[in-house]
């Protein structure tokens, strides 16, 4: 029998990609962090605050990402967007997923259980 440790972590690896996909699709419409967790959690992307943060400025830094600080609310609040370039990123990650989806889909249709 799997230990509880061993399929976590491979859920966790399976999950990892999936939450950068997850989020350049979310942040085509501009979102700050809190709210961006929120909208994933409730499309069954349940992504640790600790682990979403890091990943934004991470895709932010590379470009993927553009933000600018709302400032007209009582308490500031960083905005997020998927810029030019992340859109390029996302269309060949989405490419990309799909066709090993596609691989998948084969591989489970063409193996006798």
């Amino acid at each position: 029998m799997v230990s509880d440790d061993v399929l976590r972590t491979h859920l966790q690896e399976l999950r990892r990609g999936t939450v950068v996909v997850a989020s350049l699709i979310a942040l085509r419409r501009p979102d700050y962090g809190y709210a961006l967790l929120q909208r994933l959690a409730t499309h069954g992307f349940a992504v640790d605050a600790n682990t979403l943060y890091p990943l934004l400025r991470r895709l932010e830094e590379q470009g993927l990402l553009t933000s600018e600080w709302n400032t007209k609310e009582s308490r500031p609040r960083k905005f997020y967007r998927t810029s030019e370039e992340g859109e390029t990123v996302l269309r060949r990650l989405l490419d990309d997923l799909t066709a090993v989806q596609t691989a998948m889909t084969g591989l489970i249709e063409g193996v006798d259980r």
